[in-house]
């Protein structure tokens, strides 16, 4: 079983060995209320069991958080009301089973190592874009976790000390430029401003920019409209920038884009992988990383917690 737990929802599923998933439960997270989360949780793989009889090998959960996977200690989780939690003795008890915990983009990036774009690819970086900007690392058939379980943080490298506040605190990280949350926020910035190009963004929402959304941007955008297409290429440009950084370090022998920005295809991923070949380091002198759109798509976190379960528990 394979649960991801984001800001807004919790997701569940029952994952065969292949990666298939069989069925599939959601519900929505409580706000701001960290009992409530976990009784959620533990709510919807009770409701999961009993869809699935005796079959249930092991428990998986993936969280958008800094992950002491050794022990399934959340130490912060920067759109939850987790600090310093013991995830896993707390969904544990209230379930009666050992559960195994760990960030969301390290269990995407496994979902699509073992059953995604990275199928038989020993050095591999993902890259999640969607509320957030998050990044599993894959050197030498193991996920990079560090020290203390923070490694592989992507979203969080600092690209401008002068930027905007990032949840996680610190200012100008590379989530604040080249994130879901990022794309609304130019969006209204765009509204407000007297720049003929965001006369589109400001007839969808009324004038009004705070009732704008990222399906907005991304609808008119697909449409042709030019200042949300110059938002996605922003943000694609800001994206790939990052990841030639990330490169420089990891030397990847592929890059894997997901996550629900991404399900934008070209939109993002042209300015994105433009962008990455311009920066690389020794570009032209040396073998380029490959850049692939994922292939489980918003599923990759449920897959690769279910699976890292499997492996590590069952």
């Amino acid at each position: 079983m394979g649960i991801d737990i984001g800001g807004t929802k919790i997701a569940g599923a029952l994952v065969g060995a292949d990666g298939t998933i069989t069925h599939r439960e959601q519900v929505e997270t409580p706000e701001d209320d960290t009992t409530a989360i976990l009784d959620a949780t533990a709510e919807l793989i009770a409701t999961l069991e009993d869809a699935a009889g005796d079959r249930v090998d092991a428990v998986g959960m993936a969280c958008a958080a800094f992950v002491d996977r050794s022990t399934g200690r959340v130490w912060f989780a920067p759109n939850l009301p987790w600090r310093d939690l013991d995830v896993a003795a707390e969904v544990g008890r209230r379930v009666g089973r050992e559960v195994l915990v760990d960030n969301d983009a390290n269990a995407a990036a496994w979902g699509e190592y073992r059953h995604g774009a990275g199928r038989d690819c020993r050095d591999m970086l993902l890259v999640t874009v969607g509320t957030g900007v998050g990044g599993g690392c894959i050197v030498d058939d193991r996920l990079v976790r560090g020290a203390h379980g923070i490694g592989g943080e992507i979203g969080h490298i600092t690209v401008d000390p002068q930027g905007p506040r990032c949840g996680c605190g610190n200012d100008g990280c590379l989530e604040v430029f080249a994130s879901g949350t990022a794309l609304e926020r130019t969006a209204r910035e765009l509204i407000a401003s007297t720049d003929p190009k965001g006369a589109g963004l400001r007839e969808r929402c009324g004038g009004d920019p705070e009732a704008l959304t990222g399906r907005d941007v991304t609808d008119l955008a697909r449409a042709g409209d030019a200042g949300a297409v110059a938002l996605f290429t922003d943000l694609g440009t800001h994206l790939g920038e990052g990841l030639a950084s990330v490169c420089a370090v990891l030397d990847p022998a592929l890059v894997v884009i997901g996550g629900g920005v991404a399900d934008t295809g070209s939109l993002l991923l042209d300015p994105a992988e433009e962008a990455f070949a311009a920066h690389l380091i020794g570009r032209g002198h040396r073998p380029s990383p490959r850049v692939v759109a994922a292939e489980l798509g918003n599923d990759a976190g449920l897959v690769g917690a279910a699976t890292l379960a499997r492996e590590v528990l069952a």
